[in-house]
């Protein structure tokens, strides 16, 4: 069975009909019209962009850590005293 997109109650493709299912599920639409439509494509753009929004906030907030203390807490770990590499001031030992 072939499944429309529907676009604020109409479908995109401009078929009409009693008997015709339709969504709003991007994934789940199958007729090829529908699937070359502007309003098809604007919709799939914008699932797209918000899924790699919340990808990326959810990267900022996870990856939030400094990785400098994480370096500097991992030569402090280490038994004896060692050298902080280029780039931090003043390279003094931890």
């Amino acid at each position: 069975m072939v499944i429309h997109f529907s676009v604020e109650g109409h479908l995109a493709c401009g078929h009409k009909g009693q008997q015709l299912s339709a969504s709003k599920e991007l994934n789940r639409v199958k007729c090829r019209s529908c699937r070359n439509t502007d309003a098809f494509k604007q919709a799939r753009k914008d699932q797209r962009n918000a899924a790699r929004r919340t990808a990326r906030q959810a990267k900022n907030t996870h990856g939030a850590v400094d990785w400098r203390t994480q370096w500097i807490e991992r030569l402090t770990a280490m038994a004896g005293l060692q050298r902080l590499p280029r780039g931090f001031s003043g390279q003094a030992f931890v």
